[in-house]
């Protein structure tokens, strides 16, 4: 039942995204329209992470960052080794994708674990599921304020510039909202869970309309016409392969540390599970709509990967040694 829910063909996610995604390639935003639209995604995105803030609980936070035994090298992983390893990709795309392509898998690469995916599996799996909402909700937070300038620092002149007034853009957007949040959750953490379900929808919507505006662009810029069937391919072999090392490394990291087999499960899904629902609205902040839709494309692919692949791997771990 639970394979079932999380299948391809059920899951909302994807469906929200290939929505997107079709009708930026149909009915593409441009001029000023564009910009009314990405105003619209800014306020989406402010009201997303104000509902993130409500949601995670401060003892969870507290909580997980006394587990530093798992948590620490997660972090290391996902922001130090995740990151190096976007970095290569990008060279390796370099060479066979169109170069602001390329670049995404570096801003693929510097991204936080996504909290519900890495919660699900981990649940299929059998492996620690508290330990899993924890360490995928920190390293939310963590990326929040880190994925942009470490994305700046491993890119260099090819990345966006991180200025005073794109620093002023991620606080007022995604900070403040969020830590307002967190100090009005005593508040209005009853009626939260009273309106989960409606809440996950406004997510997707919130996602979605974030990929449309920045896949509106990379139309308007000629994204399809730039890409022969041969370069779908390199591109989903890439995608397909870091997601392969991404999924060994977050397991592997677990062998060392003496981490308990369910403690690995969550280490691996929570350090391979890239966040869209952090990635998508960032690339609104960081990149004109014409340059975002080409940087998240590795990230849109990887994504849809990760939703696809990670079930049955889930369920084979869910069969194995206890």
């Amino acid at each position: 039942m639970m394979l079932r829910r999380l299948s391809v063909f059920a899951d909302p996610m994807i469906l929200t995204l290939l929505v997107a995604l079709s009708v930026a390639a149909l009915l593409p935003v441009a001029g000023h329209s564009a910009q009314m639209a990405r105003e619209v995604s800014n306020i989406g995105v402010f009201v997303l992470f104000l509902l993130n803030g409500m949601r995670i609980p401060r003892r969870e936070i507290a909580r997980g960052l006394a587990n530093w035994r798992y948590v620490l090298p997660l972090t290391v992983w996902v922001f130090g080794a995740m990151a190096l390893l976007g970095l290569a990709f990008q060279w390796l795309a370099a060479g066979w994708l169109p170069p602001l392509v390329a670049l995404g898998f570096l801003y693929l690469g510097v991204l936080p674990s996504t909290v519900q995916s890495a919660t699900s599996y981990t649940t299929l799996a059998g492996g620690n599921i508290a330990l899993a909402v924890i360490g995928a909700a920190l390293l939310n937070i963590i990326g929040v304020m880190v994925s942009a300038p470490l994305f700046a620092l491993l890119g260099g002149g090819a990345a966006a510039e991180i200025g005073h007034d794109v620093i002023l853009r991620i606080g007022l957007i995604l900070v403040l909202p969020f830590a307002i949040g967190q100090a009005v959750q005593g508040w209005t953490a009853e009626w939260i869970n009273a309106r989960k379900a409606r809440i996950v929808w406004l997510d997707r919507f919130v996602i979605g309309l974030s990929v449309y505006v920045a896949a509106s662009g990379a139309m308007a810029q000629g994204l399809i016409g730039m890409f022969a069937p041969a370069d779908w391919v390199v591109l989903l072999a890439l995608v397909l392969a870091l997601l392969a090392a991404a999924s060994w490394g977050a397991w592997a990291i677990g062998a060392p540390l003496g981490l308990p087999r369910a403690d690995r499960i969550a280490s691996l899904f929570g350090g391979s599970q890239k966040s869209i629902a952090i990635g998508a609205p960032l690339a609104a902040i960081l990149f004109a709509p014409d340059v975002a839709g080409f940087v998240i494309a590795p990230l849109l692919v990887y994504h849809l990967a990760q939703l696809v692949l990670a079930a049955p791997l889930a369920t084979r771990l869910a069969e194995g040694p206890r």
